[in-house]
Protein backbone atom coordinates (compact mmCIF):
# COMPACT_ATOMS: atom_id res chain seq x y z
CA UNK A 1 0.00 0.00 0.00
CA UNK A 2 1.26 3.59 -0.98
CA UNK A 3 1.60 5.74 2.23
CA UNK A 4 0.10 9.00 1.04
CA UNK A 5 2.30 11.68 3.48
CA UNK A 6 0.50 14.53 4.51
CA UNK A 7 1.62 18.16 5.81
CA UNK A 8 0.86 16.98 9.18
CA UNK A 9 2.24 13.38 8.89
CA UNK A 10 5.78 15.01 7.60
CA UNK A 11 6.05 17.30 10.39
CA UNK A 12 5.35 14.68 13.04
CA UNK A 13 8.34 12.63 10.66
CA UNK A 14 10.44 15.38 11.21
CA UNK A 15 9.99 16.00 14.79
CA UNK A 16 10.30 12.15 16.15
CA UNK A 17 13.16 12.00 13.50
CA UNK A 18 15.94 15.24 13.72
CA UNK A 19 16.45 18.30 15.60
CA UNK A 20 15.03 20.59 12.28
CA UNK A 21 11.81 22.11 12.37
CA UNK A 22 9.38 22.39 9.55
CA UNK A 23 8.36 25.64 8.79
CA UNK A 24 6.79 25.02 5.37
CA UNK A 25 2.51 24.70 5.79
CA UNK A 26 1.27 22.98 2.70
CA UNK A 27 2.70 19.89 0.66
CA UNK A 28 2.11 19.51 -2.55
CA UNK A 29 4.07 16.09 -3.62
CA UNK A 30 7.14 14.71 -3.51
CA UNK A 31 9.34 16.91 -6.01
CA UNK A 32 7.73 20.35 -3.70
CA UNK A 33 11.13 21.41 -1.61
CA UNK A 34 10.63 21.95 1.90
CA UNK A 35 11.49 24.54 4.11
CA UNK A 36 13.19 23.37 7.17
CA UNK A 37 14.77 25.24 10.22
CA UNK A 38 18.19 23.32 11.24
CA UNK A 39 18.78 23.11 14.76
CA UNK A 40 21.15 25.70 14.76
CA UNK A 41 19.00 28.21 13.43
CA UNK A 42 19.56 28.09 9.28
CA UNK A 43 16.69 27.89 7.39
CA UNK A 44 17.05 25.09 4.32
CA UNK A 45 15.33 23.48 1.55
CA UNK A 46 15.05 19.94 0.63
CA UNK A 47 12.45 17.80 -0.55
CA UNK A 48 11.00 15.28 1.53
CA UNK A 49 12.24 12.49 -0.19
CA UNK A 50 16.03 13.49 0.07
CA UNK A 51 15.15 14.53 4.14
CA UNK A 52 13.42 11.17 4.91
CA UNK A 53 15.03 8.33 3.02
CA UNK A 54 19.02 9.80 2.33
CA UNK A 55 19.26 11.30 5.76
CA UNK A 56 19.38 15.04 4.92
CA UNK A 57 18.10 16.35 7.92
CA UNK A 58 20.55 18.93 8.59
CA UNK A 59 21.44 22.29 6.58
CA UNK A 60 24.48 22.69 4.30
CA UNK A 61 26.34 23.77 7.27
CA UNK A 62 25.60 21.51 9.73
CA UNK A 63 25.75 18.31 7.23
CA UNK A 64 27.75 19.35 4.25
CA UNK A 65 27.22 17.84 1.05
CA UNK A 66 28.45 14.01 0.05
CA UNK A 67 31.88 14.26 -2.29
CA UNK A 68 30.77 12.94 -5.61
CA UNK A 69 33.08 10.16 -6.58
Amino acid sequence: MNKRWTIDKIREFVEKNSESKLLTTEYHGFSQKLLFKCACGNNFEKPFKKFKDNHQRKCEVCQPPKQSR
